[in-house]
């Protein structure tokens, strides 16, 4: 009896020794993150336009919504539309949530307006071999305001330009002197020379280091709370764009309008040159309607577009008339339209001079083009020169068999698969071999063969 109480205070001891063992080591851990701390992330890559710019204000909006401890913003731009930079100045600015935005990876930039979207955020970065600036108002082609609006104007867009960078640079205590700078002179700078003049805060070469960086940093979001960031263990949730947004960001190019452009102009030549094809004149219509969309979102000069018109015309009457001349010039009035397709003088677009109609897009889908043209109405000569297979006239030098007595009064004959009434100017005997010389309705004049 006295050996079963003794096992049995053991065993007690045994567990009471686990359970502190336990206790112990739950308190000397690391407490885990909070599984509903998470920072939104979403990434601007190419131009800002109406798809984009929707798109970030959006991602906003889902992550004060989804209650996020931060919006991680990867940029990488040559710029945009000054309407759409605004709006999404706009939403930085109001946000509830931190604004976290890293210009990455490495050969990446905030250039023009991306160096607004920039500064309007609460924290910035930039990777290794990045670079932001370069907010000079320019024409969508890169030209500058002055030398193509004028003076007065170039004054008025620079001026506006200056404020609205120092006002966003002094809300978020930034360099407003560099943010000027960047408007009048084109100023632009590497990732190192944009922390030592305050435009951005770190240099950081991933999106983990940044957000690593910045973990316990207090920043002030809109109407004045301040917020501590929760950054190194939360989890990053992607927001993916609407359709729509994706779509129309996707358009926001020069060269797809253009490619665009000839690809509907091309499906509609060979619909109208060669009938009950269907799928050219599809695909034609499609692309065409894409290209108008495209059109909407980026400067776009009516005159180029009524240029290229007129050279599709004029290759699609080359292939009525074949002189080479009509399509030679259509060409040129396609390269034409495209060189002046994207305004060069546009105020509210602020774009990085690389911003234009390639040459090295431009020249060869105009020659694809035109050699396709070419081809299409070299056929269409070949065709119209061979003799006519269907119809009253196809019957015409067909060749049968009189299935009786062929007199100038009547007869029948096997034509081409069918009975036909027939009549000959000459008695032809059943049996014999006949052509035929004409149709008139549903009688055919036959004839023997020539010996």
């Amino acid at each position: 009896m006295r050996d079963h109480v003794d096992r049995m205070r053991w065993r007690r001891h045994a567990l009471r020794g686990w359970l502190l063992a336990l206790l112990f080591v739950g308190l000397a851990a690391p407490a885990a993150p909070d599984a509903s701390s998470f920072v939104a992330r979403c990434e601007l890559e190419g131009v800002v336009d109406a798809g984009s710019g929707a798109y970030l204000s959006d991602c906003v909006k889902r992550a004060e919504d989804g209650g996020a401890s931060a919006l991680l913003v990867r940029l990488d731009t040559p710029g945009g539309s000054l309407e759409a930079t605004r709006a999404v100045v706009r939403a930085f600015l109001g946000s509830h949530v931190p604004v976290l935005v890293w210009v990455g990876p490495s050969g990446s930039r905030a250039g023009s307006a991306g160096v607004f979207i920039a500064l309007a955020s609460n924290v910035s970065a930039m990777a290794p071999g990045t670079n932001i600036g370069a907010a000079h108002p320019v024409g969508a082609g890169g030209e500058d305001v002055e030398q193509e609006g004028g003076e007065e104007l170039a004054r008025k867009v620079e001026n506006d330009t200056v404020a609205f960078a120092e006002g966003i640079a002094r809300q978020r205590g930034r360099n407003p002197e560099w943010a000027a700078a960047a408007v009048r002179d084109s100023a632009s700078v590497p990732a190192d020379r944009a922390v030592e003049l305050r435009v951005v805060e770190l240099v950081a070469p991933t999106e983990a280091a940044f957000l690593s960086a910045v973990d316990g940093r207090r920043v002030e979001v809109a109407g004045g709370d301040t917020v501590t960031l929760a950054t190194r263990e939360a989890h990053v949730v992607s927001l993916e764009p609407g359709l729509s947004q994706r779509v129309v960001h996707a358009l926001a190019q020069p060269s797809l309008i253009y490619l665009l452009f000839l690809v509907a102009a091309l499906g509609l030549v060979v619909e109208l040159s060669h009938p009950g094809g269907v799928a050219p004149g599809v695909i034609g219509g499609v692309a065409l309607v894409l290209a108008l969309m495209a059109s909407a979102t980026l400067p776009v000069r009516s005159g180029a577009l009524v240029l290229m018109l007129m050279g599709v015309g004029l290759i699609l009457a080359e292939l009525f008339v074949t002189s080479g001349l009509l399509g030679t010039a259509g060409v040129g009035l396609l390269i034409l339209g495209g060189v002046f397709l994207v305004d060069r003088f546009e105020p509210g677009w602020f774009v990085d001079p690389s911003f234009r109609m390639s040459w090295g897009v431009m020249l060869p889908t105009a020659l694809v083009f035109a050699g396709t043209a070419v081809f299409v109405a070299y056929r269409s000569a070949q065709t119209r020169r061979l003799p006519q297979r269907g119809g009253d006239a196809g019957l015409v030098g067909e060749a049968g068999t009189a299935l009786g007595p062929v007199t100038p009064s009547g007869g029948e004959v096997f034509v081409h698969g069918e009975r036909w009434r027939a009549v000959s100017f000459t008695p032809i005997r059943e049996g014999a071999r006949v052509v035929v010389r004409a149709v008139e309705g549903l009688t055919l004049t036959v004839a023997e063969p020539m010996p």
